[in-house]
């Protein structure tokens, strides 16, 4: 059901907004889950047209934008079986605790030639060891993995976010972050450790409240306790003490010299050389949108 544009709020006009700089025109349930929260100050310089076609709705003159949205979800259905079928291998892992879906994909508006970014999750003091241990693997099973020097990057995983289970809190507040959390798709959850992540970043519900259905579960998050077996203990022990600062010695000596953006430290691992939110801000106030 479409509502007409003139009953439409300035925090409906926002989202649409917003998410036309992504080419992404929204349906009803899209506009109402993207509703902007009490973080994002907002003002217009002129008046935002919105036009609607085939139950989206999109800034006026951007029509075009429906159509590729419409072919972008069918390339992103096969992504997601993919990136599904790919993650069925990785579980088995034993220091991986979470899967998920992120960026462009995560929203369902992956083009043609785009890749499968996702983000891992890993057992505390393992981070590393892990992604070493993935690498490999993938390696040996002959799966794509995006290089940063890649120019053909279609279907590959781009493995660009890791994080230790006990710094899963996120640092850089802002709209850009909070939604790109929020977009998450989880494809494996270890233990709850999505539910985990949620509750640690839950500042992301000030910028999209109604972003993630039924968040009250995640404030009513309550830790697993799990009993080890003591080889599976003496195992992690040998891996967290002496396998895990020789992965993070030898990820710094490759890295030398090359890290710009990109966050290197023993408990994360984020590869992103673009600051989105800057960038994204720029684009805001040449169109005559204030965010404060």
């Amino acid at each position: 059901m479409l509502i007409s544009s003139r009953k439409l709020s300035l925090q409906d006009k926002f989202t649409i907004f917003y998410h036309s700089l992504f080419s992404f025109p929204l349906r009803v349930k899209e506009i109402k889950r993207w509703q902007p929260g009490k973080g994002i100050k907002f003002g217009f310089k002129k008046a935002i047209l919105i036009s609607s076609s085939r139950g989206f709705y999109f800034i006026k003159g951007e029509e075009k934008q429906v159509g590729e949205r419409l072919k972008r979800e069918e390339f992103s259905e096969n992504k997601i079986k993919i990136a599904k079928k790919y993650s069925e291998v990785l579980k088995f892992l034993p220091f991986i605790k979470f899967i998920g879906i992120t960026g462009s994909l995560a929203m369902g508006n992956a083009d043609f030639y785009s890749d499968i970014d996702l983000l891992i999750i890993t057992k505390k003091r393992t981070l590393w060891t892990t992604r070493l241990l993935v690498l490999l693997f993938l390696k040996f099973k002959k799966i794509s993995v995006r290089r940063s020097f890649d120019k053909e990057v279609k279907d590959k995983l781009c493995l660009n976010m890791w994080l230790d289970e006990e710094d899963l809190e996120w640092h850089d507040r802002n709209l850009f972050s909070a939604h790109e959390i929020a977009q998450i798709v989880p494809i494996f959850n270890r233990e709850k450790t999505y539910e985990r992540f949620i509750f640690l970043n839950s500042w992301i519900f000030d910028f999209w409240p109604n972003a993630i259905p039924n968040k009250e579960r995640f404030f009513k998050y309550n830790e697993l306790k799990k009993q080890e077996r003591f080889l599976n203990k003496l195992f992690y022990f040998c891996i967290s003490n002496f396998v895990e600062p020789l992965s993070y010695f030898l990820e710094k000596l490759y890295m030398r010299g090359k890290i710009t953006r990109e966050i290197v430290s023993r408990k994360r691992a984020i590869f992103h050389p673009v600051d989105w939110n800057k960038k994204l801000m720029r684009e805001l106030k040449r169109r005559g949108v204030v965010v404060g």
